[in-house]
């Protein structure tokens, strides 16, 4: 376990802090770091579904996470590109407000060059419409982690086609749980449980958009 992964596991906010900052400093790639963080925060799963920590060290370790994600966005999004970048709207749907995996998405989207559109959490099928309308986007990227959430991905996806959008937007929905039996119930067009390969899916989708 290297001291980054180990300091996220252990809580302890300033020496992550610390940690990143000299990685970045000494010229290491965001994404590695991003993943030691990752790596540091499957621990801390561990540790709650042991019961080894409780909900607060969980609500923590998200803090921890976002400080650490602060540090390292701004440079991976410097090879972000602007103009003409394809656009991604993202969000946890409705019933569900799990981040960390969307949170993670987001930034490696916008370092591969996408204008990302986060709508956050617990978000309801009418605003990822109105988002989707507003900004031309043509990847809809939806996360959830929650059985429940299955239903609001599809009621989503209708109100996308009910609305006309559905025709030139390519749907991706992701989560630990997600399957392909989700993904038929849904209607999206991929699924994943990487945050990668996620990123591979839209690049993939862009080139055949084009």
């Amino acid at each position: 376990m290297s001291e980054l992964v180990n300091a996220i596991a252990e809580l302890k906010m300033a020496e992550v802090s610390e940690l990143v900052t000299q990685k970045l400093d000494a010229g290491e790639d965001p994404m590695a770091i991003l993943d030691e963080c990752r790596q540091g925060m499957d621990v801390v799963g561990d540790k709650y579904k042991s019961g080894t920590y409780f909900l607060s060290e969980l609500i923590l370790s998200g803090e921890i996470f976002k400080q650490a994600m602060s540090l390292i966005e701004p440079k991976m999004e410097s090879a972000a590109g602007q103009g003409d970048a394809p656009t991604v709207v993202l969000g946890t749907v409705k019933g569900d407000i799990h981040n960390l995996g969307k949170d993670i998405v987001a930034v490696l989207l916008k370092g591969a060059g996408f204008k990302v559109h986060d709508l956050g959490i617990d978000v309801p099928p009418k605003v990822f419409v109105e988002k989707i309308k507003e900004t031309g986007a043509t990847i809809l990227g939806m996360s959830g982690l929650v059985t429940p959430s299955f239903d609001s991905m599809r009621a989503t996806v209708e109100a996308v086609t009910e609305a006309g959008l559905r025709e030139n937007l390519k749907v991706v929905i992701g989560g630990g749980v997600i399957s392909e039996q989700v993904l038929r119930h849904c209607g999206a067009d991929a699924f994943t449980t990487d945050g990668l390969e996620g990123v591979e899916i839209c690049k993939r989708f862009v080139e055949e958009m084009k």
